[in-house]
Formats: C-alpha cells, structure tokens, sequence
C-alpha cells in the first residue's frame, strides 16, 4: 500500500491530466472509475461533511463551553484574575466570565457556513489534488488559507455585538473592578474582542481537522461511495 501512495505522487506531480486519466484506468476496477471531477467532487463532499457534522456542533449552546478542544479559556496573562477570584470565594463570577466568552464565539460562528461553501466551490482539481495526497490536515489547511481573513471580519462584529447583548461588557467590568480592588494586585483592563475571535477562528479549524482525521483514518466514516471510491487513493 505505500508502494502505491508513492506511485500516486510521482504520477500526480510529473504528468498532465489527461496522463493521469490514462493511469487511474489501469488501476484496480474500484479505483478506476475515478475521473478528475470525481477526485474534486469527493475532496469537496469530505468538507462538507466536516462543516455540516463538526462546526455545526458550535453554534448550539456550550458548543465551544462543554467541548474541551475548543472551550475559549482567558489568555494567560488574565489567568491571575481568574484564579485570584476562584480563591476568594468568587467563583460564580469567574465563571459568568468564561462563559461569556465562549457564548459570543458560539454566536459568531454561525456565520461561517456561506464562507466556507464559497471556499469549497472554489477548489480546482489541482487543490483537490494536493489534499488528497498531502498529510491529515491538508484540508483543514486549504480552508484556512482560503477563510481566515473573510470569517476574521464576520466574527469580530459579532462577537463585540454578543458581548454588549448578553452583558459581557458589564459582567467583565464587575469582574475586572472586584481584582482591581484586591490589595498587592496590578490593574488590568483588558480588551478581549480579538482574543476571542481569534479562539472562535482557531475552534472552527479544530473542528474541521477532526473530522478530516476521521475520512482519513477511518473508512467507516466515509458515508458515500464517492468518499470510498477517492479515499481508497490515499490509504
């Protein structure tokens, strides 16, 4: 089988298309039927899928709170707030912080989906086949890439809009005053807004690289033919 996968990359980087067509014909019948637009086509589907079942999963409530890959925590030079009140019998507020957070970033990514559909529509035959001859986080990477900026700029309003609608602003300004008035503590005054699009950023793609991993690994999770058909190049 890693006989095969280094075949497949000398043929894919050293021949045109329509040598590559001629190849994939002498293959195996199962592999065979594959043409260039069936290669894309299960790339494109292997995204969706990794949208539609994973960052789907982190517009609903506690969507990035309860889920310990993506739970948006304080950046660690706020760390000392957050531990300075749990010690002093405030806790709940520490809490109503975090969640806070990680309630706006919820908000925020339900406007991803459009971003990423414009992305998947974009892919050529030949991003399609980079990612599918290139590691575990090659898709992940190319949506990066083709996102990052666009879905920045639809978070960031969002997210400051969320934080003035569930009373971020005042939860953090009580939160911030109590550890101001803490005796021996340095003020702070921190602005989260890109801190927390950042990590809202950073959970969609985490999200998205675990279900990639899956398609990848895992052959029961390849849910339709054309996944197993294009999926059987790469293992």
């Amino acid at each position: 089988m890693t006989k095969k996968i280094f075949t497949l990359l000398i043929i894919f980087n050293l021949i045109s298309c329509a040598e590559l067509q001629q190849v994939v014909n002498s293959l195996p019948q199962a592999e065979a039927v594959l043409s260039n637009t069936d290669i894309a086509s299960g790339l494109k589907q292997a995204l969706d899928l990794g949208i539609d079942k994973q960052v789907s999963k982190l517009t609903q409530k506690d969507g990035f709170f309860k889920n310990e890959l993506v739970k948006i925590v304080l950046p660690e030079e706020l760390q000392k707030v957050d531990n300075t009140l749990r010690k002093i019998g405030l806790g709940s507020l520490a809490d109503d912080g975090l969640k806070v957070l990680n309630r706006a970033a919820e908000e925020a990514v339900k406007e991803a989906t459009p971003i990423f559909i414009n992305a998947i529509k974009g892919m050529s035959f030949d991003d399609a086949k980079k990612i599918l001859l290139g590691d575990d986080s090659a898709a992940t990477n190319y949506l990066t890439l083709k996102t990052q900026t666009d879905l920045y700029n639809k978070f960031k309003p969002v997210i400051t809009n969320s934080f003035s609608k569930v009373g971020a602003d005042k939860i953090w300004t009580n939160l911030i005053t109590k550890y101001n008035s803490i005796p021996l503590t340095n003020n702070v005054n921190p602005d989260l807004t890109d801190y927390v699009t950042k990590q809202a950023l950073k959970g969609v793609y985490t999200m998205i690289a675990v279900e990639e991993k899956e398609i990848r690994n895992k052959v029961s999770s390849r849910n339709t033919n054309l996944l197993k058909k294009v999926f059987a190049l790469q293992d």
